[in-house]
């Protein structure tokens, strides 16, 4: 007994002191991550530059006097008190400034003050550039620099290039000789420029293909003036050899005083009269010609071949020295959003601790023994949410028996809900999901900044949340390719919409991305209207680009609607089956713009509260939507509709069939779910952004990322201060239904005989309603219905308005009894 406890507080001496020395190596982590570690060493490299630049900008005054005094030990020039210094920074710059620019790099040592600026500005989040790219690039600088200064200096000031500058062009001269070493430093001064900036290669190859433009076309205007002059000297020296031959001149004739006899003069020459100028009619160049005739017509088509070819010369010439199209020049100065401007949230791994995962164990294993339900194996995988347990039955048990146990298990576990997988797809296990006591809350910053994310090479790359395995789950929206979400009210919709916009603006630029938003409540979507001009789509003649008033729907689906067939008509001119192929055949510049071809940007429908929406419009809505998700998807438009009653009625067989993949939070019951998904599920979830998304009929458990409001508005704000396009990009103009006003849209010979009569008691009580004709006139709703139809298209009433009762346009029955007797002529 005594042993056991030896052994116990032995094992507990050595816990603790793990957790010391692990405690240890954390703290000293967390002291370096720590905001006001950077802001202090972020103001001290800022100090550090002034020093050094004040240094070594006194050194080029006063190094020859405390040349002396450096050439001793350093240790000795600080320790004594008699030795002192010219430098305006002390003994510390003296030495600072000798060591960088007289045995380093000489001048190029101004490099290291950029430096610390730029890296002390970084620590305190004010950022100009990638961190290594710059360290990188500045020491690639100051090498060659050195190297150079030393070269063209070197027998004039030995400090400008420093002692490295110096020592390192002696050993290129004794390699390669004075004219290798400079041919070298252009060489590399070349190629480092040609790295260094990204567009320097095309802004040469621009320049080169302009001057030689420019020197061709010098050249062929002199050599037709050379043509030309050559040919007015031949045929004058022709003219006067034939006068000379063939006439008798005295001298007091000029040559308009004289007959010119036409047997002297060449065939090709006309002689009108004493006073005119010779002409000459050179017989012209046969040009091959192609006749292109139709049948019964007397005049033919002509085409010249070689002007037809001389053109397609020039527009390849024209075209094989241009660069690429770059769509995000009318921006170039834009930058995507930083990932700091988001929250890191800590994650908490540990909560779900060893012991936790055995006692759930236990209870899963002898919950399933009390049914006589055997295991061989089971294993435990914990994700953020939820603690998947994979358990592998024992030979001939039946798989339907231990999904029935589902309210057992969940009984034993005292857990919120659990979801059983039988069998998981691909694994041959069934699947049993346990919720977390403590969920660990994903933060949008660590889905972006995953590699997953930042790697991926889709077109339109969306990061919702993390797996069970705590992988981060990104999928193409160009590939999905519309999108249906759906959740009761609270369980994380609109945050899973967030995260699907954010994913979008943190790897789309204005100039490739658009949205069209649908905001029925007006408060959901309304924070990105600062952005309208660098990201939105709106209709036309509309002063806001985010659509709430719900009459406005119908009209922005079927402008789409218009935008899809313009889109698929560019498509067939340019031989293409998708928006992918255009915009790569745009950017090779081989469509002509002046044809109407331009680069596409991708347009991506956002629309949330569908069921409000279906209340008020119906079909008129599904209609065009329908539409849009059975053909829109290769011209680059996507829809993602968003609704927290996911019933039939809303939720139609039509859009489901359109909608392949669909998100699912939280639901009320098994039949919502079901709904969405055709399966169950989504009713036993624990809520706060978990979901599953169902994708092409897999089914994957996934945490939504949390982005709260504040890290939208910091993403808008970054997004809306810079520069955007002058105007917001207007879809086409919607084609307006015939009818209303009028009376234009009114079949008089299906007008119903008591059109006139409820006309009359709509004017007479001011309110156009179905109800109010069905009461007044005693008549089924249907036809009560097909009246108030019938009034709209004559023009009495107003459109349907919801809840709210339709308006009547005519305040009185005596004008309405004008109106109704023009109606009967």
């Amino acid at each position: 007994m005594t042993k056991k406890v030896k052994d116990t507080v032995k094992k507990t001496k050595e816990k603790k002191k793990r957790k010391r020395s692990g405690n240890g190596v954390k703290g000293v982590i967390n002291f370096f991550r720590d905001e006001r570690f950077k802001v202090c060493l972020g103001v001290f490299l800022l100090a550090f530059s002034l020093i050094l630049c004040l240094s070594f900008t006194s050194y080029f005054f006063t190094w020859k006097s405390d040349q002396s005094i450096l050439g001793m030990d350093i240790l000795e020039i600080f320790s004594k008190n008699s030795y002192q210094v010219e430098n305006w920074v002390g003994k510390l710059g003296a030495v600072f400034s000798n060591k960088f620019i007289h045995d380093l790099f000489g001048l190029a040592s101004f490099s290291f003050i950029f430096l610390t600026i730029f890296y002390g500005l970084y620590l305190l989040n004010i950022k100009f550039g990638k961190p290594w790219r710059t360290l990188f690039l500045t020491i690639i600088y100051t090498i060659w620099f050195s190297v150079a200064l030393a070269a063209f200096f070197a027998d004039k000031f030995f400090m400008v290039g420093g002692a490295h500058g110096y020592y390192i062009f002696e050993w290129l001269t004794g390699v390669l000789g004075k004219f290798g070493a400079f041919t070298l430093l252009f060489l590399s001064a070349f190629i480092i420029i040609i790295y260094s900036f990204k567009n320097s290669l095309g802004w040469a190859k621009s320049k080169i293909n302009k001057l030689s433009k420019i020197s061709k076309k010098d050249f062929e205007e002199n050599l037709n003036d050379e043509i030309e002059v050559s040919g007015k000297e031949t045929l004058l020296s022709e003219i006067d050899f034939d006068l000379n031959d063939n006439t008798d001149i005295s001298e007091e004739n000029s040559l308009t005083d004289f007959d010119l006899d036409k047997d002297i003069m060449p065939d090709n020459y006309e002689y009108k009269n004493k006073f005119d100028e010779l002409e000459i009619n050179e017989p012209e160049p046969e040009e091959e010609t192609v006749k292109i005739e139709k049948d019964n017509t007397e005049e033919g088509l002509e085409f010249d071949v070689n002007q037809i070819v001389e053109e397609e010369v020039v527009d390849e010439i024209s075209t094989e020295f241009l660069e690429d199209y770059d769509p995000t020049k009318d921006l170039e100065f834009y930058k995507m959003p930083p990932i700091d401007i988001l929250t890191d949230y800590p994650a908490r791994k540990a909560d779900v601790t060893r012991d936790e995962l055995n006692e759930n164990k236990d209870k899963i294993v002898k919950t399933l023994r009390d049914y006589k339900i055997e295991i061989s194996r089971i294993t435990a995988t914990i994700g953020p949410t939820v603690t998947l347990y994979e358990i592998v039955p024992a030979p001939g048990i039946r798989i339907s028996k231990i999904k029935n146990l589902e309210d057992d298990i969940a009984l034993s576990l005292a857990a919120l809900g659990i979801r059983i997988i039988a069998p998981i797809p691909g694994k041959g296990t069934i699947g049993i999901e346990v919720p977390n006591s403590k969920p660990e809350t994903v933060s949008m910053r660590s889905v972006l900044k995953s590699a997953k994310f930042q790697e991926s090479d889709y077109e339109l790359p969306v990061a919702m949340g993390k797996t069970i395995s705590n992988e981060t789950y990104v999928f193409n929206l160009a590939k999905t390719p519309h999108l249906l979400v759906a959740g009761a009210t609270g369980q994380g919709k609109s945050v899973g919409v967030n995260a699907i916009i954010a994913s979008l603006l943190y790897k789309k630029h204005p100039s490739q991305l658009k949205f069209v938003l649908v905001d029925p409540k007006m408060v959901e979507l309304s924070i990105y209207s600062r952005i309208e001009k660098h990201y939105l789509a709106k209709l036309p003649n509309e002063e806001s680009a985010i659509i709430t008033d719900v009459s406005k729907v119908v009209p922005a689906m079927n402008s789409l609607c218009i935008e899809m067939d313009q889109r698929y008509k560019l498509l067939t001119d340019a031989g293409v089956r998708n928006i992918t192929e255009y915009n790569s055949k745009f950017v090779k510049r081989r469509l002509n713009p002046q044809k109407g071809h331009y680069f596409m940007p991708y347009i991506v429908v956002i629309i949330d509260e569908f069921a409000d929406i279906i209340v008020q419009e119906g079909k008129q809505v599904e209609t065009p939507i329908s539409r849009l998700a059975a053909k829109a998807r290769a011209i680059g438009i996507h829809l993602i509709v968003a609704t927290q009653r996911p019933s039939t009625d809303v939720i139609t067989g039509v859009i489901k069939a359109n909608f392949p993949t669909r998100i699912a939070f939280k639901v009320t019951n098994g039949y919502d779910s079901k709904t969405i998904l055709d399966s169950t599920g989504a009713n036993q979830l624990i809520g706060r952004g978990d979901m599953l998304i169902s994708e092409t009929g897999k089914i994957n458990r996934v945490q939504c990322a949390f982005i709260d409001t504040p890290e939208v508005e910091l993403l808008v704000e970054h997004i809306s201060s810079q520069q955007g396009y002058p105007m917001v990009m207007e879809l086409p103009e919607p084609e307006i239904a015939e009818g209303g006003s009028g009376g234009a849209g009114l079949d008089t010979n299906e007008k119903d005989e008591l059109f006139e009569e409820a006309a009359r008691i709509v004017v007479r009580h001011q309110q156009g309603s179905t109800s109010l004709i069905q009461r007044k006139m005693s008549i089924g709703y249907n036809r009560a219905g097909r009246i108030i139809d019938q009034l709209e298209a004559a023009g009495i009433v107003g459109p349907y308005e919801g809840s709210k009762a339709r308006q009547v346009f005519y305040p009185d029955e005596f004008s309405l009894e004008q109106y109704l007797n023009s109606l009967n002529q």
